[in-house]
């Protein structure tokens, strides 16, 4: 078992969404230096007291069911950078949700959107995964589907600045190569640029990439 590498944590703020942590850190040589770390989690049930993955938010991968050759993102507009950035639709993971009826509640409530998830393809591309282990425990879902309907402001909060978009692969590609971008966007955008359009989410199909890497030879 490795040895803990802190002594103490203590919570620094008390805000609703998001808290600040100092955090009595100890070196691999066991000098003591303080480190500070934000969570969405209540303090108990910390990963670092858990040991568990939280399941905080979600990121949504909506392919246009009208035209798969297009993908549903937005431009919103981000306080700590004042600046407007590409992003897919995402949010908060509400207590009792999973994770695809919150991205059921986001696509509507940021785009007015209805979203279809999809089921198929493996599990390990559904995961949470960690966002930025050096400053935050929090983590984010992928959820995959179709999105359809009209776009719609009618369901979004006022505290969002949010321009719904139709992005198609030319602009996909100016979007990586121009725009401020999310890390999250940018590497969904990427296997966006890849996707066949008879098959939009070949690459969450384990045997189809083995297939690619290794032929026949495996299955």
């Amino acid at each position: 078992m490795e040895e803990k590498k802190y002594t103490s944590v203590r919570k620094l703020t008390n805000n609703p969404f998001l808290n600040l942590y100092e955090m009595d850190a100890l070196t691999d040589g066991g000098r003591k230096f303080n480190y500070y770390f934000a969570s969405r989690n209540k303090e108990r049930d910390l990963p670092l007291y858990t040991g568990k993955v939280p399941l905080n938010g979600i990121v949504i991968y909506p392919v246009w069911k009208k035209d798969p050759d297009k993908l549903v993102m937005i431009r919103q507009y981000r306080y700590p950078l004042d600046a407007w950035i590409y992003e897919l639709p995402a949010g908060l993971i509400d207590e009792g949700e999973s994770p695809s009826d919150a991205a059921v509640r986001e696509m509507k409530e940021e785009t007015g959107l209805t979203f279809e998830p999809y089921e198929d393809g493996d599990d390990v591309f559904r995961r949470p995964l960690f966002l930025g282990a050096g400053i935050t425990d929090e983590t984010s879902t992928s959820v995959f589907g179709y999105a359809d309907g009209e776009l719609s402001g009618e369901f979004m909060e006022d505290t969002e600045s949010i321009e719904v978009l139709l992005v198609d692969k030319q602009e996909a590609v100016r979007i990586l190569g121009q725009e401020r971008i999310s890390l999250r966007a940018g590497l969904l955008l990427m296997n966006f640029l890849r996707m066949e359009k008879n098959d939009p989410f070949a690459f969450l199909k384990i045997n189809k990439i083995q297939e690619n890497i290794y032929g026949d030879s495996i299955l």
